[in-house]
Parts: structure tokens; sequence; C-alpha cells
């Protein structure tokens, strides 16, 4: 059984609950107890604080761990890193008073820093030659200049509105962010082996994200110029209808490619044009 911690709450768990569950790993969320076995697939699902997932997994207490980057970095990446999920994503950002007029990293000078993330912004400052005096809270960094605490501060930033509601501005970004597959240097050859079923099930996941499957009839004398509009995982399959001058050709395109692509599909005659989605794309 390999031990997997996740975050307890928040975007994050709720973005790593749902690839789980279309990776076909299911758990009973309604218990919400701290160590919930899966139905199905041998790893159980360890609860969590963000901060604690790093060290626990690090430490052995958990095989494996999904969590930000943020918080991998801050607790000096002792544990392995597996694979970038690609979700989540945020950004640990520098922010003053919106009133504040802003001309480089020199502003930061002699000033209070509020943050959760004290050794990220530390090394960042030193590498630069600024000296600011951090002050380390956790929650709420964002009130700490309207209510006298900091000048500044340093912390996750997402869409930006939390920072607008407070009256800050973003200045400047020191680490980008998204969720990482975390696990420890040294798991025995069983966990390791579902692990790697874990990561195997994930990217079949994250494959077919953003693409769609599209099936249609062409004509015999435009086949070279449609199937030259979809090249499909390696080329389109294409397939004689009973009808000797039409074909059918399938392929899978991108969202993005698709509405680029149909209205040049139906000037050279393409027909019944299907769209179906991918839940799944196995190598």
């Amino acid at each position: 059984m390999l031990r997997v911690a996740i975050q307890s709450k928040g975007r994050l768990y709720e973005e790593t609950m749902c690839l789980l569950r279309e990776a076909g790993i299911k758990v009973n969320e309604g218990k919400r107890i701290l160590l919930i076995p899966a139905d199905g697939f041998p790893i159980e699902l360890l609860f969590l604080r963000d901060d604690d997932i790093p060290q626990s997994v690090a430490d052995g207490i958990a095989d494996a761990g999904i969590v930000g980057e943020n918080e991998y970095v801050e607790k000096g990446r002792k544990a392995r890193l597996v694979k970038r999920l690609g979700f989540s994503r945020c950004r640990l950002s520098l922010a003053i008073p919106k009133n504040e007029d802003y001309q480089g990293l020199s502003w930061f000078e002699g000033k209070k820093i509020a943050t959760s993330y004290p050794v990220i912004l530390s090394e960042y400052l030193r590498e630069r030659g600024v000296r600011a005096d951090l002050h380390v809270i956790s929650g709420s960094v964002e009130i700490a200049p309207g209510i006298g605490l900091a000048d500044a501060i340093f912390d996750i930033v997402s869409s930006g509105s939390t920072l607008v509601s407070n009256r800050l501005k973003e200045v400047q970004t020191v680490l980008p962010s998204e969720a990482l597959l975390l696990a420890g240097h040294v798991l025995t050859p069983d966990k390791e082996a579902v692990l790697n079923e874990l990561l195997f099930r994930i990217e079949s996941v994250q494959r077919a994200q953003g693409k769609k499957y599209v099936l249609l009839n062409a004509p015999k004398e435009k086949l070279t110029e449609i199937t030259r509009l979809l090249p499909g995982v390696k080329s389109p399959t294409v397939t004689p209808l009973a009808d000797g001058n039409w074909f059918s050709v399938q392929s899978v395109i991108t969202d993005k490619e698709f509405w680029a692509i149909v209205g040049q599909l139906k000037k050279l005659g393409a027909e019944g044009i299907l769209v179906l989605p991918i839940e799944k794309m196995i190598p």
C-alpha cells in the first residue's frame, strides 16, 4: 500500500481529488478522516496541511505526496521530485501598497516584509544584495501593510484579486509554482511499482486534456489536403467507405486546432464532422 499525502482542503485539494477520480482512484471523501484507503487501487490518502507534506514525504511518514512547488522549495527540496503536474498554478510575489512609486528592488532596502515563506524570500533578496526585515506570519499576510505590521508582503498570488481588495499591487514575481508529485528517495520495489502505475494513470489523463477525437467523411479527390490538416497522434486513420469516392478520416487534435481548422475542412468538402471528448490517452 502506497501512502500519498495530499492537502486537506483548498484549491489544491479539489484539483488533486478531481485528477485522482479521473485516474480511476476513488476514496470515500465523506469520511474526511486523517487516513483513507482508495477503492480498488493500492494507495491510501493521508490528509495534511500543505506545509507539512514535503517533510512528511522526506521523513517517510508518507511514501509520496502532492503539494505546491512553493512549499516544496520553502522546505528545502528534501523529497524526490517525480513529476510537475501542471495544475494549481500560482506564483510567489512581492507586493506593496498600490500608491507607492516602485522603481525596482531597491525599494525594499530596509523595509519590513510580511511573509509565510522566509526561506525563499531571504535567499532571493540576499542574492540581489537587498537587506530587509522579514516578519514571519502565517495566514492573512495581505492585511499586514494595512494595519501597519509591514511595509510590503511576499505571498502566493493567483488571480490577484486579494491584493486589489487590500489596496496592494504586485511588483515582482519571485517563484512560479504548480502542483508537484513527490516521493521518498527509497521505496520498496512494491511501492515503487504502485507509484509508477499512479504516474502512468495521471499522465494518461493529462495527455487527453484539451484534445478531441474527430471523425469525418472526406471526398477522394481532397483526401491528401484534408489529412495534411489533421496530423493526429502520429498520422490520421483513413478508411475507405463503401462508396469508393469517399473515405472516413479519424484524428486527434487540440481544441484550439479544431476551431482554426474546421472551416478549412468544410471548404475542402469534408462532411459528417463528428467531435468526441477523450477521457484517457495511452501511449
